[in-house]
């Protein structure tokens, strides 16, 4: 991408945590990077399916890619890793053919059948292509690696050499971190068993460093066995993997959950013992539910990446992720109206801000720079209490109140208005129909719902939403109501069948000043 110098200066100096962690890498080559360029990684265990968590971590690691370009003219590769020679420990539930993947425990992803019979060489070739396709659906760029091609192609081989000629170095950092019990049997290096194609956790012998030999027993035989660890006979134990890759890669940059706090520490201290610098990076927070605990793929609490599509666009998810990525939050349904609204406010203010602004808004991360004109005429807000007000699933109909409201928008010219006002469809079905019940008014209420019924009946039809507010304000002031807070609850309570609402007279406008005058006869049983 063409860089101007006026961006590249605004963006040196830019306070968003995307500029922060890169100029950790300018820190870390003040003459540059040469050829080589800068490599960012981000990792995938490929015994299930992508999910919420690969997207969070290629989304933020691309922002800060992207803020790097926007400093320097070095080159940046971004590297999606596969770690498909992972022995499986169980089989997941969700999976067929349970039976013939039981037989295969213990043995490495990358070499068990693809139970799903779909032409794919591998279980993990499997996942990996779902992983390829979800990375490729959000448009990311990267390049896919996949462990079991290192291994298996020799690329890591010099690396498993350096493990071995400082496998007494690697086994004081990683001995102090195991249970006494653990030390017993613990090895660095995991052999594939001969036998079976296990991936071993059994202790090795050291035989030749420079061939890249060990000895072990194997469990199946009670055998002692001399093996090469090179080209795929084996794998490394998960810190020193790490760390290895780091070195054979040239990694620059990787962030992890801060679950990987302990890891990258290990991983760190390992890969300074095999000769080179770790990564730079930080650690994220991890998400809640709706509870407060933490979000677990075994526990199936919080939300899936589909379940957040099938309610929003993609771009206010990455829009969520990209905001305070060192604060535990929520992710739970009842977050994302108010996330897209935030995301679409974000992205109407952008074309009017000062550059250093844009810089620290949000939708310059999450679209690279190339930011979309905001064309989102009612927020998603607005939308849920048309659709609860009218009481219906027709999607014609609603388009109907908008082009009233915004005369020049239609599903051909405003398609994603068009794909808002189905997720609002959806959302309000599956999370707000069963919630709402309107309350009568008190007489203090209903005396002004009366002031507000005949102020509206003396404004034009299309009267603005700008208008329509200053009327409902001015009501709310000659109630003489305690708070003006209280006047605007009680019109969502009594006329939306709802605690919280849009601004009033945005609904309205959108609603049509003599449907809101019928709900205000409604709501005083006139």
């Amino acid at each position: 991408m063409s860089v101007s110098e006026e961006l590249r200066e605004a963006a040196r100096v830019a306070k968003a945590w995307p500029y922060e962690e890169a100029r950790k890498l300018l820190k870390r080559y003040p003459d540059g990077p040469g050829d080589k360029g800068v490599i960012f990684e981000t990792g995938y265990g490929p015994s299930g399916l992508p999910h919420l968590g690969t997207f969070q971590e290629v989304a933020r690691t691309l922002m800060v890619r992207h803020a790097l370009i926007e400093m320097t003219d070095w080159p940046t590769r971004l590297i999606s890793f596969s770690d498909d020679m992972d022995g499986m420990r169980k089989v997941p539930p969700n999976v067929p053919h349970q039976d013939m993947m039981h037989q295969h425990i213990g043995q490495p992803l990358s070499r068990i059948p693809d139970p799903f019979g779909c032409g794919h060489a591998s279980y993990a070739d499997h996942n990996n292509h779902l992983l390829r396709q979800f990375l490729d659906h959000f448009d990311f760029d990267y390049e896919f690696l996949a462990a079991s091609d290192c291994y298996g192609s020799g690329r890591f081989d010099d690396t498993l050499k350096l493990v071995l000629r400082h496998y007494d170095a690697i086994m004081e950092v990683m001995l102090p971190t195991l249970r006494e019990e653990r030390r017993k049997t613990y090895s660095p290096v995991l052999p594939i068993s001969q036998v079976n194609g296990v991936v071993l956790q059994e202790p090795v012998e050291i035989v030749d460093p420079e061939v890249g030999t060990v000895r072990y027993v194997e469990p199946e035989t009670g055998q002692s066995v001399e093996q090469s660890i090179l080209s795929g006979g084996a794998k490394l134990q998960w810190k020193v993997d790490w760390a290895q890759r780091w070195v054979a890669l040239g990694v620059d940059y990787e962030m992890a959950g801060k679950d990987l706090i302990d890891s990258v520490i290990h991983s760190s201290k390992i890969a300074r013992i095999l000769g080179a610098k770790p990564p730079e990076g930080f650690n994220y927070e991890l998400f809640l539910d709706e509870n407060g605990e933490r979000i677990s793929k075994t526990k199936g609490n919080g939300l899936t990446i589909e379940q957040w599509l099938a309610y929003a666009p993609p771009e206010s998810l990455a829009f969520y992720i990209y905001r305070e990525p060192k604060k535990a939050k929520q992710l739970s349904f009842g977050i994302i109206p108010k996330a897209v609204d935030e995301y679409y406010q974000f992205l109407a203010a952008y074309p009017d801000q000062q550059l250093d602004k844009k810089l620290g808004n949000p939708v310059h991360h999450v679209h690279a720079g190339e930011v979309p004109q905001a064309r989102m005429p009612p927020n998603f807000a607005l939308l849920l209490n048309l659709v609860g007000v009218a009481s219906t699933d027709d999607k014609d109909l609603i388009w109907g109140f908008v082009k009233r409201y915004a005369a020049e928008a239609s599903p051909e010219s405003h398609p994603e208005l068009d794909a808002l006002i189905d997720h609002a469809l959806a959302y309000f079905r599956d999370f707000v129909k069963d919630s709402l019940e309107r309350r009568a008014p008190d007489e203090q209420e209903a005396a002004a719902l009366r002031q507000l019924d005949e102020r509206l009946a003396g404004l034009p039809e299309h009267a603005d939403a700008e208008a329509i507010q200053t009327e409902v304000y001015e009501v709310g002031k000659a109630a003489n109501f305690e708070n003006l807070r209280d006047w605007f609850r009680a019109l969502y309570e009594t006329l939306l069948g709802t605690s919280q609402g849009p601004r009033m007279g945005s609904f309205i406008a959108l609603y049509g000043i003599d449907n809101s005058r019928k709900l205000i006869a409604e709501a005083l049983g006139s």
